[in-house]
């Protein structure tokens, strides 16, 4: 059986008025794979990434990587889920935004009860992402309680939960954000140290805050305009580790220019290799929930929009006008 839904499309590359509210057909899922119906549909950078064609997707296709709401159908072969189950996602293919999609069933994991829909929405992708930054993407030695970590964009929805995190595995989060709101607002969250980039050069706070020793992380989703300076915080051996580009890609660069500044590490992970697995995926889900359910970490939306003002959504986004998570309720 085909149904009919509500969908934001992209049908070529550009600004927000790309996106367009469009009818589309949904059908049944085959092997593998389950339908959902949307209850909250998650806002990601990488969403603005898509639309432009920074990354590319084939035209024309539905934004959005990460969303909750009930399970309709499952094909054949899957057996963690049943029709009726709350459940959530993050790391699909492109498709979220829309009432109702077809997804692989190997990301999706069933939502407890005391998550909320727009809560889980405005979670997976963020939260999973926090999860394998701050364990699984680390410098040598590893993390130890006390350790000194630097996290750009602090306040932004992946940022607000690492503070949270970070304190709850008794790191010292110095967090960057863009105005002393923000920064209120990443203290408050659970940063030891936060640095307004817009009136302080970020390096020399950096470096008076850890006694001149530099940090053994740094955690980077704006690219462009922080990443050379970003090299200069990190301790000899440090990690500089790029997991998104709100500023723009990172130019080209000599792996020579790492020398220098102390034999330094640099690598671009993603989420999508984490959640390769339906039991890599259960793994990091379960330890997110857990962290959730505990208090340690609480889920800030801060915007919620209607599914037809997803381009609304997109230009608040982009000149970061946004607070914490935000979601598309269809």
């Amino acid at each position: 059986m085909t149904i009919e839904v509500q969908a934001i499309r992209v049908e070529e590359y550009g600004g927000p008025e790309v996106l367009k509210l469009v009818q589309v057909p949904v059908g049944e899922p085959g092997p593998g794979e389950v339908r959902i119906r949307h209850r909250a549909c998650g806002i990601n950078f990488i969403d603005v990434y898509q639309r432009t064609g920074l990354y590319k997707n084939p035209l024309p296709f539905i934004l959005g990587g990460e969303g909750a709401g009930t399970v309709e159908a499952v094909g054949e072969g899957v057996t963690h889920l049943t029709p009726g189950d709350r459940a959530a996602y993050a790391g699909q293919r492109p498709g979220a935004y829309s009432e109702a999609r077809v997804v692989a069933a190997r990301t999706v994991v069933r939502l407890p009860e005391e998550i909320a829909f727009d809560t889980a929405a405005g979670m997976m992708l963020k939260g999973l992402t926090a999860q394998y930054l701050l364990k699984k993407t680390l410098p040598q030695g590893g993390l130890q309680a006390g350790d000194l970590v630097l996290f750009h964009a602090a306040a932004g929805g992946v940022g607000l939960i690492a503070c949270q995190w970070a304190r709850a595995l008794g790191l010292q989060l110095i967090g960057t954000a863009g105005s002393d709101a923000k920064c209120k607002l990443a203290l408050e969250s659970g940063a030891a140290h936060a640095i307004n980039y817009s009136t302080e050069d970020f390096v020399a706070r950096v470096k008076q805050i850890t006694g001149g020793q530099g940090v053994k992380v740094v955690y980077d989703s704006v690219g462009k305009d922080t990443f050379e300076r970003s090299l200069q915080c990190l301790r000899p051996l440090g990690l500089f580790v790029s997991f998104g580009n709100s500023s723009g890609p990172v130019a080209p660069f000599s792996l020579g220019t790492l020398a220098p500044l102390g034999s330094l590490y640099v690598t671009r992970p993603t989420l999508f290799t984490h959640l390769a697995t339906l039991e890599g995926t259960q793994a990091m889900a379960d330890d997110l929930f857990a962290v959730v359910r505990s208090g340690a970490v609480k889920i800030r939306i801060g915007q919620q929009y209607p599914l037809k003002d997803a381009a609304q959504a997109h230009r608040d986004l982009e000149s970061r006008k946004t607070v914490g998570s935000s979601v598309l309720l269809p």
